[in-house]
């Protein structure tokens, strides 16, 4: 009997459909198509890979509300939230890179100084990896699978998707829509199941592997990918934090906060997991967060569209949340909003729960709770904040919120982070032209923006040589002439360096 994986609501807690578990035998056979596809997908060149790229983008500008609604009924996020983290983001990449790969794939000349005068030049070309694997988390389920599928396909490469075993039907709908563009068979496929079909992905000799995901997934997907040399990218979620400086819009700052703390019910890597704020406006700042957090709408996001915040994806993880509000209250937190969940709501939810009165013994503060929790912390110097941001073993985002933008940037170069944004907070990975990844526990490895496509290319250094000298100075036999020659050499680098000071 074929094993089945079956799809939740979050929301409503009701079955949605089901999809076939892939077998050992079918993954094989998927990766075997995907490497005979990839060169004839790359044969093609980027005009030849590029209208499908046009039609896709038509395609989902014409039926982005179908999409946002199937996100937001799988995934448990409003409706509006699929349109604004999602689908939006989505088209926005497909247009950026159809229209930027081309220049940044085509050869780039290296400039070479004396050799030059030899008959030499070198330069660099771009080969797609390969073959590509995806594994994608549930929290964003169409945009971050998406973004790294379109970098992928528009370098050439052909993709295998693993998505999370709690929103395959999103990975399915990716698949249809792909199709629909008329993607060629082979170039994008999708394999469906739990950690152990993931598992066999990495070890099935791909070219490279990009992974989002928890700590301890990557370090399983790491430890499996060296067996094979396999080079992967790693984006393991964050404990990202925000400082707000005592000269800071109060107001605008406390939206931010709310929003950024809250939004997708707090299950985002670069939420705001860890707020300091400037002792000397801790309780006007504490009332505004307090004042916004109590107008937030939760509930069924696909029965009413104003609904501000919706369900967490299931019960694991909306237990790791009420544990850490439990441990930060033992420890002494003092709870202000939320810190359970809503009597109302049938589903996965979990009230917007503000904390105070935290520090760095809490499991709140140091480990990632990826719920709507947002702890307050406060701080007495901008050093104690710094030091106080960079006390983490994640690294992916942070924000300085000031009105003195330069003091906020000085502050911002200090922060150990993949991603440092003033006055807003993790919106940027909506910028298709803005790198996106950490260090530290957060991984390594960046995609999106220029840097990011370099991921799906392996350089390759061309060296010609006009063939002028029918000997040259440096083969057999050594001789004088030899010497002669290195010694002109010496000298040409002298006489260069003194001319370049």
């Amino acid at each position: 009997m074929t094993e089945q994986i079956v799809s939740i609501n979050p929301s409503t807690l009701q079955p949605i459909d089901n999809v076939n578990v892939t077998t050992s035998e079918g993954l094989l056979e998927i990766v075997k198509k995907a490497r005979k596809a990839q060169t004839a997908w790359q044969d093609m060149g980027f005009d030849g890979r590029k209208p499908f790229f046009n039609r896709l983008s038509a395609y989902m500008l014409d039926h982005y509300e179908e999409i946002a609604r199937f996100i937001a009924r799988e995934n448990g996020k409003p409706y509006l939230e699929a349109i604004l983290a999602e689908v939006y983001p989505s088209i926005d990449v497909v247009n950026y890179y159809s229209k930027r790969a081309e220049k940044l794939l085509s050869d780039k000349k290296i400039p070479i100084r004396v050799f030059k005068l030899m008959g030499k030049k070198s330069y660099i070309m771009y080969k797609p990896a390969g073959v590509i694997g995806i594994i994608s988390p549930w929290n964003y389920p169409f945009a971050i699978p998406f973004s790294e599928i379109i970098m992928a396909l528009v370098a050439g490469n052909t993709v295998i998707l693993k998505p999370s075993e709690l929103t395959p039907l999103i990975g399915k709908k990716i698949q249809e829509l792909l199709d629909t563009a008329g993607f060629p068979e082979g170039v994008f496929s999708v394999v469906f199941g739990d950690g152990r079909i993931g598992a066999e992905l990495v070890k099935a000799r791909l070219s490279k592997v990009i992974f989002t995901g928890s700590v301890a997934t990557g370090r399983k997907i790491m430890a499996t990918a060296a067996e094979n040399l396999t080079p992967v990218v790693l984006e393991l979620g964050g404990k990202d934090p925000m400082i707000v400086l005592k000269d800071a819009d109060l107001d605008m700052s406390a939206r931010g906060a709310v929003w950024a703390g809250f939004m997708n019910s707090g299950q985002t890597c670069a939420s705001v997991e860890r707020l300091y704020v400037d002792e000397s406006i801790k309780d006007r700042f504490i009332e505004l967060v307090m004042q916004y957090t109590n107008k937030i709408r939760q509930g069924d996001t696909l029965e009413n569209e104003s609904t501000d915040m919706g369900s967490m994806i299931d019960q694991r993880q909306l237990s790791i949340v009420e544990n850490h509000v439990k441990d930060a209250a033992a420890r002494g937190a003092r709870v202000l909003s939320g810190g359970r969940r809503p009597d109302n709501l049938k589903g996965y939810f979990y009230k917007p729960t503000v904390l105070v009165d935290v520090d760095h013994s809490m499991q709140v503060m140091t480990d990632e709770t990826f719920g709507p929790v947002l702890p307050i912390m406060t701080f007495k110097t901008e050093e104690q904040a710094i030091q106080l941001a960079n006390d983490s073993r994640y690294a992916l985002t942070a924000s300085v919120w000031s009105k003195d933008i330069k003091r906020a940037e000085a502050i911002a170069r200090q922060l150990v982070a993949g991603t440092v944004t003033v006055n807003d907070h993790i919106m940027t990975y909506g910028i298709p032209e803005t790198p996106w990844g950490g260090s530290k526990e957060s991984g390594f490895g960046r995609t999106h923006a220029d840097i990011g496509l370099m991921e799906f290319v392996e350089p390759v250094h061309i060296h010609v040589d006009k063939a002028w000298l029918k000997k040259k100075p440096w083969w057999y036999p050594y001789n004088k002439k030899t010497l002669q020659f290195l010694k002109i050499m010496l000298w040409m680098t002298k006489k260069m360096k003194f001319l370049m000071s």
